[in-house]
């Protein structure tokens, strides 16, 4: 072999145009190893999911007449880290040659630049062709800019791609963004659209892991499995979402119900992250719903906001901060994670829910990792850090350049404010508003003080008390202090002191 070509576990794209010819002196390289498996814990179904689809790739580029070299995680001769696999697998084969594809989190990446830097060998980094803004597109655009915000840049993608405009250029329908018309609660109906995602049986992969000494929490389902692992079954989710769910999305995207954990989302993120789909064969297929009139405007854009703006963006905030943003704490919040995070066990129906469903399924919608999870965290205190690594840990679609703005930025105003015009904090309010989880839960959600009353109130409260030298001149919660102001000093007392009790005993809430 003259040329070795590494694939990490999340570069599962059988249409890069590496496989586009078939050359015997190129060999393919994909491995299961420690070192991706423990730097945080991780759920089982994370783990069984990549591994499956590794192996899944794997087979698809062999059958295709590709040389690959796969190393299974109980591998005898498996060094369990990614450069030292490297070194034996290139003084083996005598290749001359290595190339990878650039890796998206900066710790991969920084350890293979490294790597090949003192390697002496030829070949160098290539683009994994999927996304559709380069590492430092937002960057350069906000360049001399006081403010960095989403929207703009979601516009600036807009424009770049051509996506949802008329033929002069303007946005269809008149306006860029349609969000005010996405915030419905779900009372049961339309009803949530069959689960098409597809079935395995993974239970001789999870015992393979198990054996080798993986450590993992949550349910594995490894006889059940419900994600995709390879291209093919990932297409056809992306078609039954956009035939059965995609029209009510924009409805019913922030909604929230016991009876209903998936609702109308399409649970594509693990599939694009990976980049089993390509960011735009996924717009595109929204996109043509509206102009064929299969889901309304409303729904289509806020579909593609997540995937155009957000995704894209997130990643350049990432790209555009690291190293050093993984360890924002601008509002220097320290409390441990309680450990009903791993457990679900907790008297407050909504983290019940939202915590239950990401162990069971290594997955949860955006507003319940935001609005319900997060939100705690933010108004309790938590330690941003050790929520990071729970958040990577636990979503199958969590990684790192991805996650952690969403966490530290988004989620806990960890950055002080570089990503979030304001902290996402909410009392029992909004989740009566957006959900049905108030309903039998041990807590009253009208109440702010006393044993019985909501949790999340007094501590919605007294985060902002405890950090109004920092927000209290934020003009986006400028309510939130008038509120205050108008509360007489005994009634901030007593909520300083609910508070605090709260806070003193988070583990058994």
């Amino acid at each position: 072999m003259k040329t070795v070509r590494l694939l990490l576990g999340d570069q599962l794209n059988p249409l890069h145009p590496w496989f586009d010819r078939v050359d015997p002196e190129v060999l393919y390289v994909l491995m299961e190893i420690r070192q991706e498996t423990d730097y945080v814990l991780h759920h089982a179904q994370k783990i069984l999911a990549i591994f499956a689809g590794m192996r899944a790739l794997a087979e698809h580029l062999r059958s295709a007449g590709h040389q690959v070299r796969y190393i299974p995680i109980d591998a005898p001769d498996n060094r369990q880290n990614l450069t030292e696999n490297l070194d034996a697998l290139l003084t083996e084969t005598q290749a001359g040659c290595f190339e990878w594809q650039a890796p998206d989190e900066y710790r991969l990446d920084a350890q293979l630049d490294a790597w090949f830097a003192g390697s002496g060998f030829d070949g160098g980094k290539t683009s994994s062709m999927h996304f559709l803004a380069n590492r430092f597109e937002a960057r350069n655009l906000f360049a001399g800019k006081k403010q960095w915000r989403m929207e703009n840049f979601y516009r600036h993608m807009r424009r770049k791609h051509g996506v949802l405009l008329e033929p002069e250029g303007s946005p269809v329908g008149g306006q860029w963004n349609f969000d005010a018309e996405n915030r419905k609660p779900w009372r049961g109906q339309p009803p949530e659209p069959l689960d098409r995602r597809p079935l395995h049986d993974h239970a001789l992969l999870w015992q393979t892991i198990c054996d080798a000494g993986v450590r993992s929490f949550g349910s594995d389902s490894a006889a059940a499995f419900r994600w995709p692992v390879n291209r093919g079954e990932a297409h056809e989710m992306l078609s039954a979402f956009i035939d059965m769910a995609l029209p009510h999305y924009g409805d019913y995207q922030d909604a929230m119900s016991t009876n209903a954990a998936r609702l109308f989302h399409s649970l594509l993120s693990f599939a694009l992250n990976v980049k089993m789909l390509h960011p735009q064969e996924v717009i595109a297929a929204a996109e043509t719903a509206w102009r064929s009139g299969n889901a309304p405007l409303a729904a289509v854009e806020g579909f593609i906001r997540q995937i155009l703006g957000w995704r894209e963006y997130i990643r350049g905030v990432y790209w555009a901060h690291m190293p050093g943003y993984e360890n924002s704490n601008a509002l220097e919040h320290t409390l441990p994670l309680p450990q009903w995070f791993w457990t679900g066990k907790t008297d407050m129906r909504c983290l019940q829910e939202s915590i239950g469903n990401s162990l069971d399924h290594a997955h949860a919608h955006h507003i319940q990792r935001l609005m319900v999870i997060g939100n705690f965290a933010l108004i309790a205190g938590l330690d941003p850090q050790a929520l990071h690594r729970w958040y990577l840990g636990i979503y199958i679609d969590a990684f790192e350049w991805v996650e952690l703005p969403n966490t530290l930025g988004m989620s806990q105003f960890a950055d002080g404010g570089l990503l979030a015009s304001k902290p996402y904090a909410a009392s029992a309010a909004y989740m009566h508003r957006m959900s049905d989880y108030c309903r039998g839960c041990a807590y009253k959600r009208d109440q702010r003080l006393g044993e019985k009353a909501c949790p999340y109130n007094a501590l919605y409260w007294d985060f902002h008390l405890r950090h109004a030298d920092r927000l209290s001149k934020n003009p986006r919660i400028g309510m939130v202090y008038r509120n205050l102001a108008a509360m007489d000093a005994s009634e901030i007392e007593n909520i300083r002191r609910h508070a605090a009790d709260l806070r003193a005993r988070l583990e058994v809430l």
